[in-house]
């Protein structure tokens, strides 16, 4: 069973570094064991570049390994210098509190939790946040050579803008970590990003140096997610795709993945979906044999939006997605048109009746009086999804969702949102 997980973390392209692949396929080969993943709270809400990792981790749950998710309470009021240029902003301890709350809740969406191999969350201010100073240098510091953590990437790229020794340190105290996991829960694999090479093999090193007999822990990265034309994974124009409904809405969510390129479609649904390989194959071939249809798309948004925001989110994403292609927005609630066009140009007009052909001149939809005027006898101009043809038309409080604003659509597919005030 265990081989046929490496072989599909392999073929799915989810293997980048290891310690010592052919202990590691030995050790899962002869028993369950437990492994772990970090998330710093350094936000209330993780974003899709979080996941990788973790829905790595899932996947040795479901082959029947125990998973460990690490909130890093301590860590996160340091900060990690991995991928970074500067230095990190510090937050307060109730900011980190508020983000590890938030955070939890996410990785509970994503793990089982009630089997027999259920996973275990743990906060590493529970062991780091009562270390002294005093402890800290002599049980922990001594173990680690300055030559050796100067010969890391993540601290010797910022030698020369600056490093505090805040962030300096940071390598050691997540290397107690994965001593502390690896005792109090035998914890023997930790994964992680790419980024993370240089304090796995730091944890590996404080295990090594604290325990006599011969130990059996190891390390994987996950590589870093591309797209096909080298732009950065994961942003939109609007910024960070984040897991939180409040962030980014379930619409947004399923839009991101539908709108995913041919070229990188295949790629995100062996990373990011748990469909099996038969069935990625078959999407594969839809992509090549009749890529109009973008059933590839289709399966992405519909797994990642279940798999984040549940039935009820993927649901609601689809029936906005619907109702914008078929112009038919009388399907939608209030609050899914503010969420539908919440990127939609905007422009707040006071509150009074008026007639059609003046709103949407005043609105700029339409450029003149006269151009309103043929929009609407031609049958170009919808509010909140209802025709408007009768140049006589007045838009009164009937027309105002919520008393506060109106959908105008003018064409085919330009939206405007019109708040009154």
């Amino acid at each position: 069973m265990t081989n046929l997980l490496l072989e599909d973390l392999q073929w799915r392209g989810l293997l980048y570094q290891q310690t010592d692949a052919e202990g590691m396929e030995k050790l899962l080969n002869e028993e369950s064991v437990s492994l772990y993943c970090g998330v710093d709270p350094t936000a209330d809400s993780m974003h899709i570049g979080h996941i990788v990792p973790l829905l790595t981790l899932r996947r040795f749950q479901i082959a029947g390994h125990q998973p460990i998710l690490l909130v890093g309470g301590a860590t996160g009021m340091i900060g990690d210098p991995s991928g970074r240029s500067e230095e990190r902003q510090l937050q307060t301890v109730e900011q980190v509190e508020k983000n590890v709350q938030g955070i939890k809740k996410q990785l509970e969406r994503i793990f089982d939790f009630n089997s027999e191999n259920g996973a275990k969350l743990a906060n590493n201010r529970d062991w780091i946040g009562s270390m002294n100073t005093i402890e800290f240098l002599r049980d922990y510091g001594k173990l680690i050579n300055v030559n050796y953590m100067l010969g890391k990437d993540t601290i010797s790229s910022r030698l020369d803008t600056g490093l505090s020794f805040t962030e300096f340190a940071y390598t050691i105290i997540q290397g107690i970590d994965f001593n502390h996991l690896y005792d109090n829960f035998n914890c023997r694999i930790q994964v992680g990003g790419s980024d993370q090479w240089g304090n796995i093999t730091t944890g590996l090193e404080v295990i090594r140096k604290t325990h006599e007999e011969e130990t059996k822990a190891f390390g994987i990265t996950i590589p870093l997610v591309t797209k096909a034309d080298g732009t950065k994974f994961g942003k939109t124009a609007g910024g960070a795709v984040w897991l939180d409904a409040e962030k980014t809405s379930p619409y947004e969510f399923y839009q991101f993945w539908i709108n995913a390129a041919d070229s990188d479609v295949v790629k995100y649904l062996k990373i990011f979906t748990f469909l099996s390989r038969e069935e990625i194959e078959a999407l594969e071939t839809a992509v090549e044999t009749e890529p109009h249809l973008r059933k590839a798309q289709k399966a992405l948004a519909a797994e990642m939006t279940k798999l984040i925001h549940g039935e009820e989110g993927l649901e609601q994403a689809i029936r906005i997605t619907e109702a914008l292609f078929s112009g038919d927005l009388k399907a939608l609630s209030v609050e899914e048109m503010k969420v539908a066009f919440s990127g939609v140009p905007s422009v707040e007009i006071a509150k009074e009746d008026q007639n059609i052909v003046d709103l949407i001149v005043e609105a700029k939809i339409s450029s003149s009086k006269r151009q309103a005027r043929e929009d609407v006898t031609n049958g170009a101009i919808s509010i909140n999804g209802e025709k408007i043809t009768d140049l006589a038309y007045t838009v009164d409080a009937k027309d105002r969702l919520e008393d506060a604003f109106a959908i105008v659509r003018r064409g085919k597919k330009k939206y405007h949102m019109v708040q009154f005030n």
